[in-house]
């Protein structure tokens, strides 16, 4: 009974705190406008929350806005309009032909102080009467803060932009300005680096996954990190993450931006670097290098109802020949971007059935989640031999090597979590948990038995800055040997 009270007191308390909140910020002429907006925002966000069991923190603003028209429709579902229907634009339409009493502007000061007062009292007596409870409660249960519809959201929303607007004066960290490659041969470097997208580490077959989703890859003489971690749980955060000098523990967003990433410092140091993107985009990564967006068929030849990751490929052999520079080509692959697992590859790769084919994931059965996740990493194994095969062409003539890491992980419904975007510190291990691989042509400088005995360690994307300028052989101050995979 004393339970049952004690969550009924946090419906209270949130009503009286988003009836302050109004009080606050509301006057004749915004009130209706703010409400309006306010049930259709959490119409939305309930959805979203209650079919995917996410939170609509920072990093998942940064996401939202980041996200293209696309990946949008994607998750567009007749559920959402329901959703909005009758719990946004139903509502609002009442909200808006409720007429308002205007009230002289004294009467109005003394109403709006009287309605603070009595509803910050009930909030003071709930606080009191239920003091126990509450002790504990926002102290073990601090999470909870990010589930309150739609305040938290607007709070994020209000924060991040805010910190956009006054990111926009902070001047760019150049670092690397000593940067310069040691040649020690007069062979070329070719190298791949494949960002991949929402890959989770346990359903690699590699990493001993009950079905074959590396069946080409197991035939490679790859270098499998089974320990890999990612730095963030959405794309939006690792990618930038990835790239840059910045350990995840010192990462922010503002600092990511404004300082120059291991592309810059090896394009300083003469590396030719090309960015070929089948994803939202770079996320800043490639603002000051070669970029090229094969979202669209007007670059990429292979696509059918969307355009694949195997259409980057095409043409690299015509920028190779160009010039005879050391290169570095990164492809961000759209992978196994959700939730509409099923059409991340052609049918020919449908080999795991039966398959979800809706982005109602909560509809579909776990089985056909995974089948449908899995097959989507199929093609990836498909398209990252073909990577490898592409750099085979070049043994005789060039130090070859790809890189493969995906930019984090996914849940796929277990205890009710789907996608990603979890914060780090909640999140569970599937979003943390990230595949990644690497390839070394015959002729790579480098000690493959020793990189593959201390491949079993726990790494994480932090190594990658240090590792590609490992790769090229770059000597700077900003350079960590202790952080280059290939140097332990």
């Amino acid at each position: 009974m004393a339970n049952s009270a004690f969550i009924l007191s946090l419906a209270v308390l949130l009503y009286a705190l988003i009836v302050i909140l109004l009080t606050l910020v509301s006057s004749r002429y915004i009130l209706k406008p703010i409400i309006i907006i306010s049930l259709i925002l959490a119409a939305f966000i309930a959805y979203f929350m209650q079919s995917y069991n996410i939170v609509i923190d920072k990093t998942m603003i940064a996401n939202i806005l980041q996200t293209d028209i696309n990946e949008s429709g994607d998750l567009i579902s007749f559920k959402l309009l329901i959703y909005v229907v009758f719990l946004g634009l139903v509502p609002s339409y009442i909200i808006y032909k409720t007429p308002l009493i205007y009230r002289s502007f004294k009467t109005e000061l003394f109403s709006r102080i009287k309605l603070f007062i009595i509803h910050l009292l009930l909030i003071l007596v709930i606080l009191f009467s239920f003091s126990k409870f509450y002790a504990s409660f926002f102290r073990e249960h601090r999470i909870l803060r990010l589930y309150t519809n739609p305040v938290t959201a607007v709070y994020n929303l209000v924060s991040y932009s805010y910190g956009q607007f006054k990111d926009k004066n902070i001047p760019m960290k150049k670092i690397g300005l000593d940067a310069r490659e040691i040649k020690k041969d007069n062979k070329r470097k070719i190298v791949i680096m494949v960002v991949g997208e929402a890959a989770r580490s346990d359903h690699f077959s590699l990493n001993g996954y009950k079905k074959k989703t590396n069946p080409l890859l197991e035939k490679e003489q790859i270098i499998n990190f089974p320990q890999m971690y990612s730095c963030g749980t959405a794309t939006a955060i690792s990618v930038p993450c990835m790239f840059s000098m910045y350990n995840r523990v010192d990462y922010d967003s503002s600092k990511g931006h404004h300082t120059y990433s291991v592309l810059d410092v090896l394009s300083h140091a003469g590396i030719q670097i090309l960015w070929r993107d089948n994803n939202s985009d770079s996320k800043g990564v490639a603002l000051r290098v070669s970029h090229e967006n094969y979202k669209s068929p007007k670059l990429n030849t292979v696509c059918d109802t969307e355009c694949r990751d195997m259409g980057m490929l095409k043409g690299l052999k015509k920028v190779i020949s160009k010039s005879n520079k050391d290169i570095l080509i990164v492809l961000h692959q759209m992978g196994n971007h959700g939730p509409e697992y099923f059409k991340r590859y052609p049918k020919r790769f449908e080999k795991f059935t039966p398959v979800c084919k809706t982005n109602q994931l909560e509809e579909c059965t776990k089985e056909e989640i995974n089948n449908a996740y899995d097959n989507a990493l199929l093609y990836t194994d498909y398209f990252l031999a073909h990577v490898i095969d592409f750099l085979k062409t070049y043994d005789k003539t060039a130090q070859t090597a790809m890189i493969y890491m995906a930019d984090h992980g996914e849940s796929l419904g277990e205890n009710g979590i789907y996608l990603h975007g979890l914060p780090y510190f909640i999140a569970p291990e599937a979003q943390k948990h990230i595949g990644s691989i690497m390839w070394f042509g015959e002729n790579f400088p480098t000690d493959r038995e020793k990189i593959k005995k201390l491949s079993k360690q726990k790494y994480s994307q932090d190594n990658l800055f240090s590792t590609l300028l490992g790769v090229f052989n770059v000597q700077t101050k900003v350079y960590k040997k202790k952080m280059d995979i290939l140097a332990q």
